[in-house]
């Protein structure tokens, strides 16, 4: 999803990251956007993804990478994990919209809250060993720049699937919600 990361959200390296990263959630949470909960559960593309479930998934993921930081979770190499890793990007009937939205939101706000804690960007944790990661020590800037990297990843399969519900863009979708005012489309040469 296209956006603007304003000079001002960008005093050092920490807030910059974080305003990234913001953004790309930004682009997760517009791709929902004036949608009925079917539209939002709907799965259009040869993806097995809906966007609900996207914002489940991202939400978990995100909440277990700063646990994770914090060396408060424990994450097995296992079939049981594998299997909770997928069931992320299904939501049951409970998660409506709204509630992976006020999830997503908590999930973002404690993330913040972490990383403006840490001493340093520096900081370091052990990562969990995956099958497609060795795992090791990492540091907390990797972390933020991992989750920029799969947020964005998201947000892109954000865009396909709601282009393909109901024609709506990126572009059109940050206009429509505020994200970011429409521009003089007139200052354009030719």
């Amino acid at each position: 999803m296209p956006t603007v990361v304003k000079s001002e959200d960008c005093e050092d390296e920490r807030s910059t990251l974080l305003a990234y990263l913001d953004a790309q959630r930004g682009g997760i949470r517009r791709a929902v956007y004036g949608l009925t909960e079917e539209q939002a559960r709907s799965v259009p593309s040869a993806s097995a993804l809906s966007l609900a479930g996207l914002i489940k998934h991202a939400t978990q993921a995100e909440a277990g990478w700063v646990l994770t930081g914090q060396g408060r979770e424990e994450k097995r190499l296992s079939k049981e994990a594998l299997a909770e890793f997928e069931a992320s990007f299904v939501p049951t009937a409970d998660e409506t919209v709204p509630v992976l939205l006020e999830r997503y939101e908590a999930a973002a706000r404690a993330t913040d809250e972490a990383v403006r804690a840490l001493p340093s960007m520096d900081e370091t944790f052990e990562a969990p060993r995956r099958p497609w990661d060795e795992g090791g020590t990492r540091t907390w800037r990797w972390l933020v720049l991992h989750m920029i990297e799969e947020v964005a990843r998201h947000a892109g399969h954000a865009d396909v699937i709601r282009e393909t519900i109901d024609g709506k863009n990126a572009f059109e979708l940050v206009f429509a919600s505020g994200a970011m005012p429409e521009p003089d489309w007139s200052l354009l040469e030719g």
